[in-house]
């Protein structure tokens, strides 16, 4: 595993989900400042995520037949600015539109990265790619202190700070990134090293599409509960807990902080004892502690579940991206697209009608809904089949 590299693609992931991470901290603040409801805000979700479900596929699909590196770069730009740009309107299609172009950047970023981080993963599949989604899971947590932050101080118009962030960012991986696709390029030739290795298994292997449905619809019950739980905790900390807008940035703060711990744990532990079974324990732990969530109208309780809720939700994270690396191995972009871009977006399609559900049956009633998609989550896992590509141990027996 060349952690050089690796390092690098997790710093820019770090710097693209900053911005989606600063969304949902955002949200109560057009609630608050706005006049917005929460079907009005689910929407801001939903802009969020409609097209990156859609493009984020389409250009692991274009990975696979040709890389382009720039595409990092240019995803980190477009993510950053347009977010940035959200706090500068108070129109409402004004803000819809910049977040939508905003979802569409983070799209544009993930394939291709994801398909650098496989190429030089070595036989650490599932560390390499939990190290790359710390990276993210730290935007996650570093996104909402940001944007609160930046608020408290500048008032709306603070989120521009998420420009300068992204503008940064970009020109440094304008210069890196291709003298890392010319490193790489150099070791596939030369055949040293992972690089040729992770080459060579594209090539060779085969695409079981009956096990990637599977696994698809897994990663939809499971998004439609972070993007939930994104959406709504910090609105829960407030309408149920009594909290303010600024504790309920801390909750989404402290989840994805424990994220950036878990993440990696969640890899290092599917590297030694399987994907799959790290995949199933965390989602069954996942449903039992978002339905214990739900029943809860103590602060205290609600930031104590968020550790457990922290570590389920991102710990089975990697194995999910090696699950459909695997069972799509011609197709390893297309593949990446699709995990990656799932996870965190179609469940943003749904959010409206969750928002919509909120407004007619409370938040309480919402949380007992996302324990529902929880479930169904876990049944799905059970039906996954074995991965071709076993971790490191598994192959040793």
């Amino acid at each position: 595993m060349n952690r050089k590299f690796i390092y690098l693609l997790s710093l820019a992931h770090l710097s693209n989900d900053i911005t989606i991470g600063a969304l949902p901290a955002i949200l109560p603040y057009f609630v608050s400042q706005y006049g917005m409801d929460y079907s009005a805000v689910a929407g801001l979700m939903f802009a969020s995520c409609f097209l990156s479900s859609v493009v984020q596929p389409a250009f692991g699909w274009l990975a696979d037949r040709q890389s382009r590196t720039w595409y990092i770069s240019l995803g980190v730009l477009l993510s950053g600015v347009a977010m940035g740009m959200a706090g500068l309107f108070k129109n409402y299609w004004a803000i819809f539109t910049v977040i939508t172009l905003s979802g569409i950047g983070s799209a544009i970023f993930h394939p291709e990265a994801a398909r650098l981080v496989n190429a030089v993963s070595g036989n650490k599949r599932g560390t390499a790619l939990s190290i790359f989604s710390v990276g993210g899971n730290s935007g996650f947590a570093i996104g909402p202190v940001l944007a609160v932050a930046a608020i408290t101080l500048f008032s709306m118009k603070g989120t521009a700070v998420l420009c300068v962030v992204a503008i940064i960012m970009a020109l440094i991986l304008m210069i890196l990134v291709p003298k890392m696709k010319a490193e790489i390029a150099q070791a596939t030739v030369s055949g040293n090293g992972m690089a040729e290795k992770a080459t060579r298994q594209e090539k060779n292997g085969r695409n079981d599409w009956d096990a990637f449905i599977k696994l698809t619809l897994l990663i939809v019950c499971s998004s439609i509960v972070v993007c939930g739980l994104r959406s709504f905790i910090p609105l829960y900390w407030i309408a149920v807990l009594g909290l303010s807008e600024a504790a309920g940035g801390s909750a989404l703060t402290l989840l994805f902080t424990l994220g950036v711990v878990t993440t990696l744990i969640g890899g290092m532990l599917a590297d030694k004892f399987g994907y799959l079974k790290v995949v199933q324990i965390s989602y069954a732990l996942l449903a039992l502690m978002v339905a214990l969530l739900s029943q809860t109208t103590n602060a205290v309780i609600g930031y104590i579940l968020m550790v457990p809720i922290g570590f389920a939700m991102f710990s089975p994270f990697s194995s999910v991206v090696v699950l459909g690396q695997s069972y799509l191995a011609r197709s390893i972009g297309f593949a990446s697209g699709v995990t990656l871009g799932l996870s965190f977006s179609v469940g943003g399609i749904v959010v409206p009608l969750i928002g919509w559900f909120a407004d007619k049956n409370g938040l309480t009633a919402t949380m007992e809904l996302l324990t529902m998609f929880a479930v169904l989550a876990v049944v799905f896992s059970f039906f996954l089949p074995k991965p071709e590509i076993a971790p490191k141990t598994e192959m040793a027996k």
